[in-house]
């Protein structure tokens, strides 16, 4: 696919910042909510209250590289370059979440288990996953050309994508430290009322950062297309 035939169209900001300073609002009321509102742990005290912060990142960190997944399918699919920087703003994000759910394991792991880190399962596939997402990104910063750059970034997401279900199940395939998944007949409804609603408001804050970084990627390749095509005209 020659440079010509990647065309896109950059995104309107609109009410985006608007939407922005919600997002970060909600996600602010709803950390004071569950701070306020959810009675220490019989076995962790106050440190459950980090599960308000740690499994809502989780989450999103797996919504964000489904869309990586998605995204990165349609782009070897139909080849626009939209997909390809939808999927690719969606790995910035992504990273990011999954960089906070390692550090803020690891604060919880160091009182719960002595330890700043263990190999175990789930957070060595959660740092795999980590490892997979920075490669991705630095890939796309060393690969010029847009096409072998979607392709190759493509190919690489998808992998990485399919590391999620095995962060996600494994802490039931393998004897591990990190706790199981807790269920509503587990835990009190409270600490499960805390976590949704960060969860929610996380998740406005995931929609944001990926529109953000979307538009600024689609307002770059824009601009080198209208470098490549002065470039071309110069050369006629």
């Amino acid at each position: 696919m020659s440079s010509a035939e990647y065309t896109i169209e950059v995104p309107r900001s609109g009410h985006w910042v608007a939407f922005g300073a919600v997002s970060i609002a909600a996600l602010a009321a709803t950390q004071i909510f569950s701070f306020l509102t959810s009675p220490p742990d019989m076995n962790m005290g106050q440190l459950e209250k980090i599960l308000y912060v740690h499994v809502p990142a989780a989450w999103v960190m797996f919504i964000c590289f489904a869309i990586v997944l998605v995204y990165s399918l349609r782009f070897l699919w139909k080849g626009r370059e939209e997909d390809d920087l939808l999927a690719a703003a969606a790995a910035e994000v992504g990273a990011i979440f999954n960089g906070l759910t390692l550090v803020l394991g690891m604060i919880w792991g160091k009182p719960a288990w002595g330890v700043w880190w263990v190999w175990d399962a789930r957070l060595t596939s959660t740092l795999v996953l980590f490892l997979v997402f920075v490669g991705y990104l630095a890939l796309r910063a060393f690969v010029e050309d847009p096409q072998r750059r979607g392709q190759w970034s493509a190919a690489v997401g998808i992998l990485g994508a399919l590391n999620v279900p095995i962060v996600w199940e494994s802490v039931s395939w393998w004897r591990t430290l990190h706790q199981m998944p807790s269920s509503m007949q587990s835990m009190a409804k409270i600490y499960w009322v805390g976590m949704f609603l960060n969860f929610g408001a996380m998740l406005l804050v995931m929609v944001y950062f990926i529109r953000r970084r979307y538009e600024a990627a689609a307002i770059l390749r824009t601009a080198e297309h209208a470098a490549q095509a002065v470039a071309l005209g110069g050369n006629e």
